[in-house]
């Protein structure tokens, strides 16, 4: 599909979904189940009559700026202060939960697709790892489910995508070195030390050097009302691509700039949250859109039995056992299903999956696993959308005592 017409789709989409948003939230259905669909509709799959690559510039350009803001936001957001009262849940969900999820769904990978590489098979669990409270929005929204769980449910969505990411980009550079000879002529492990070390230096002193300088301003009413959004946004693209130019990651320089500034600049940490729910929000539904038309039809033909049970149990059994032994002694049953549940597979694994191809240049000899990536996110965005409300409301029914 030509860019101009996806620009225009992107453009007839908001208007028609942004018009009927709260009627269609009424009938359990989310912004990433129309963007998605959409897209599809839109793909060489129905209307579409030329196919969007995955490594284009458009594409990546899109993917690229989305994951610096949804990585830089899900950190701003995370009050330090606020989360020592109620670690336990989700440290126990981020320490011991989420690294038995990548193990569990690595292992069970080498059981339904023997002939792909360990390597590969790691790589699909780290892409599927991270959750994304956005898709059960009104699971940690629905006053009703106890304050606890949502903000369980809400921290470990935003910690968990900036622990898996140096994990995946260690993982790129080691298949890197073996085909390319990785990590731009350097030992892969020296690179990766390099993009971590530097990338999280560069993006706390940004920061926490834009937090100063914005409490100063601010203070003296320097600063424009209207600037208090822009310059965080600013302030993360800042730290991308000065670690970048410094040989660090700057994905990860997003993350820590967003972590320093909002534990040290409330002011701004509410700015930021309100652009993630704004302009934030549309970049996202965007990139739900480009997972409709670009990627859907390039894994179609590769869905089969295996690939359909290895997805529905990658939303269930694999995800709800870990859940349940890392909540062991802290929780009743249902709360361990109910957690286990709403750990929804969406922006950030697509996002991932979009550098991984860019890292790795195509998904060539590899189809099968793209396809269960693939799969996992599309099944996820429906069952999860669909159920968010009815399992909230069904929760909360026996949980009211603590809500």
């Amino acid at each position: 599909m030509h860019e101009t017409t996806t620009i225009l789709g992107i453009a007839l989409v908001i208007l028609g979904y942004g018009f009927f948003s709260k009627l269609l939230s009424r009938f359990n259905i989310s912004g990433p189940m129309v963007f998605t669909a959409v897209g599809i509709v839109l793909s060489p799959l129905v209307f579409g009559s030329e196919a969007t690559s995955l490594n284009g510039g458009f594409v990546q350009i899109i993917a690229e700026i989305t994951l610096i803001l949804v990585l830089f936001s899900d950190a701003a957001a995370l009050h330090l202060k606020e989360l020592r009262k109620s670690w336990s849940l989700p440290t126990r969900l981020l320490a011991v939960g989420l690294p038995l999820t990548i193990v569990f769904t690595a292992f069970a990978a080498r059981g339904f697709f023997p002939d792909e590489s360990v390597l590969y098979l790691l790589l699909l669990a780290l892409v599927l790892a991270p959750t994304d409270a956005a898709l059960g929005k009104a699971v940690v929204s629905d006053k009703k489910v106890p304050a606890k769980i949502r903000t369980t449910i809400n921290v470990e969505s935003g910690l968990n995508d900036g622990i898996v990411f140096p994990v995946l980009i260690t993982l790129l550079a080691i298949i890197a070195s073996g085909s390319a000879g990785g990590g731009q002529g350097e030992g892969w492990l020296v690179y990766v030390i390099k993009q971590v070390v530097f990338g999280s230096l560069f993006g706390a002193s940004v920061g926490f050097l834009g937090a100063w300088v914005s409490r100063y301003v601010i203070k003296r009413h320097w600063m424009k009302e209207q600037y208090e959004n822009l310059v965080p946004v600013a302030l993360a693209i800042f730290s991308f691509y000065l670690a970048e130019h410094f040989g660090g990651n700057g994905f990860i320089a997003a993350f820590f700039a967003g972590l320093f500034l909002g534990n040290f600049s409330e002011e701004l940490r509410d700015n930021v949250e309100d652009f993630a729910e704004s302009e934030g929000e549309l970049l996202i539904m965007v990139c739900f859109l480009v997972f409709g038309i670009a990627f859907i039809p390039v894994t179609l033909a590769y869905w089969d039995l295996n690939v359909l049970i290895y997805s529905l149990l990658s939303l269930t059994f694999l995800r709800m056992i870990p859940v349940a032994i890392s909540l062991i002694g802290k929780t009743d049953f249902s709360t361990m299903l109910f957690i286990g549940w709403f750990g929804p597979r969406g922006i950030a694994s697509i996002l991932y999956i979009l550098i991984v191809i860019h890292d790795l240049g195509s998904i060539e000899g590899h189809e099968t696993i793209y396809s269960v990536m693939s799969l996992t996110i599309l099944l996820s965005i429906f069952l999860h959308g669909l159920s968010a409300k009815p399992f909230s409301n069904l929760y909360s029914r026996n949980h009211k005592e603590e809500a």
